[in-house]
């Protein structure tokens, strides 16, 4: 352990930031620099505004292919534009998912408004340029919801120059970064003490994730890079018990009143650490022991270092965060509402079954032999697999609601973590039993139950890591983060 950890501790860059910096930009001296639009975000769950924070000129070069600029995937519950105010030419786009997009479908939403720190990245415009943002209505059509102007020359944008808080760590580096995926790991809750701690987590969870397909097969399209700033104590908050830290990034338990999920609502501090390194999406460490975790699309994706079940934590939120892959389970609590009547998802690992095509189409769900047809990964479907695949349903559920009232009152009493992983052990070992007997495991089809609901909703596959704590991804999300691969590197 102690010679790993010296082989860790020499990817730390011992030249200073500053230098590093400059290394980077020559090496895509010809991007332009990254620009970010703080922006708040208010409202509830019947309204919501707008506002601009600030205009910022990150250290750093844009990190992404240029060639790349435009996204076609549909994904996200929110997509914004840049365009050139000229010649209405769409410069740069994306889709994303947000903190505030998750609250406002939970209760509270319904009894008060708050405010969300959000920031748009993009190549900073040679000319002034508009923003426009879009987001999905009842449908799941888009419809756009504010717009605003940026002047490359305005005297207000921040230009200041802070040095960074922590040496950047290069875990692995497979390119220039206009090239390749540029993810970036996020320490939270580590003191000075627990440096070379945090650079174990670190390349633990790397190795974590590049043996998993299809991150395996696709390794040296990734560029890892880590950064944290030190904590003035271990750890992050978890108010339910009375913990309370002022992590620098802001991590904490129970967002939005579920135990398990890791957020952090400190947009602010989270882009003035990030924009020390070449990125596109972020994991964030937490340096705990208590299970959880989080994932939004194209924000973050977070998880407890420390727990058992970290490794599957870890992949499974960073399929959210990476690829906008949907939670496939439905027996577990969660913050948020059901919705009021059925839509196609927008996310690739889920369906309704409805009919028509594409995402947001309301209509009735579909029976008999056109249900294959309105299925979207029907191409990965055997001829003799029947649309819906039955499973053993009552079964599986009968077993999760046990599991469930264990879990809660292990959480209730108060018991040791040990005696939550030992759950989740027995809970996996009798789910693989039970899935290695159905008549379709293995193979690609539509399960019910997804998306937190036990009806109206299908998975691909009998099991996934979006669906139980297993270590596979099936083959609709492989494809799902194959496509995102793509539009990332070179």
């Amino acid at each position: 352990m102690c010679a790993t950890i010296e082989r860790m501790s020499k990817t730390i860059l011992s030249a200073p930031a500053a230098a590093l910096l400059l290394l980077l930009a020559v090496s895509a001296f010809a991007a332009p620099r990254t620009m970010r639009l703080d922006y708040y975000h208010t409202g509830n769950d019947k309204q919501e505004v707008f506002s601009v924070d600030r205009i910022v000129l990150e250290p750093l070069p844009w990190p992404g292919d240029l060639s790349k600029s435009i996204d076609t995937t549909n994904l996200g519950k929110y997509f914004f534009e840049v365009r050139d105010q000229k010649s209405k030419r769409v410069l740069y786009s994306r889709g994303f998912s947000s903190v505030y997009g998750e609250w406002e479908t939970t209760d509270e939403a319904k009894a008060l408004r708050r405010t969300f720190s959000e920031s748009l990245r993009f190549p900073a415009p040679e000319a002034t340029a508009e923003i426009v943002l879009r987001k999905r209505d009842a449908q799941n059509a888009w419809v756009d919801v504010w717009s605003t102007v940026i002047d490359p020359q305005d005297i207000f944008i921040d230009r200041s120059k802070i040095p960074a808080p922590a040496p950047l760590l290069e875990i692995q580096k497979s390119g220039d970064p206009i090239t390749k995926v540029d993810f970036l790991i996020l320490g939270d809750g580590y003191t000075a003490s627990e440096t070379e701690k945090f650079a174990a987590d670190a390349h633990r969870l790397t190795e974590v994730l590049f043996a998993t397909s299809p991150f395996k097969e696709h390794r040296r399209d990734f560029n890892v890079w880590a950064l944290c700033p030190p904590a003035h104590e271990s750890g992050i908050s978890r108010p339910s018990t009375g913990v309370y830290h002022d992590s620098p990034l802001g991590a904490t338990y129970d967002a939005f009143g579920s135990e398990r999920y890791v957020l952090s609502f400190d947009n602010r501090a989270l882009r003035k650490v990030a924009q020390f390194a070449p990125y596109e999406f972020i994991e964030i460490l937490a340096n705990n022991r208590t299970y959880g975790g989080g994932g939004i699309f194209n924000l973050y994706s977070t998880v407890a270092a420390d727990n058992a079940f970290a490794n599957y934590v870890f992949v499974h939120e960073f399929g959210h965060h990476f690829a906008g892959l949907a939670d496939e389970y439905y027996t577990s609590s969660v913050a948020y509402g059901p919705s009021a009547e059925r839509i196609e998802p927008w996310e690739p690992n889920a369906t309704a079954l409805l009919s028509g095509t594409g995402a947001g189409v309301l209509n009735s769900p579909v029976v008999g032999p056109q249900a294959r047809d309105s299925l979207k990964w029907k191409d990965l479907v055997s001829p003799d697999t029947p649309i819906p695949t039955l499973w053993n349903k009552d079964a599986f559920e009968a077993y999760s609601r046990e599991i469930q009232k264990r879990r809660a009152q292990i959480r209730k009493d108060k018991r040791p973590e040990i005696e939550m992983e030992a759950l989740f052990r027995e809970e996996l070992k009798h789910e693989q039993a039970m899935f290695a007997k159905e008549n379709f495991a293995g193979r690609v089809g539509a399960f019910e139950g997804a998306i937190y609901e036990a009806k109206g909703y299908y998975r691909p596959e009998i099991d996934c890591i979006m669906f139980s704590r297993t270590d596979h991804f099936c083959a609709v999300c492989r494809r799902a983060i194959e496509r995102i691969i793509a539009l990332y590197s070179s």
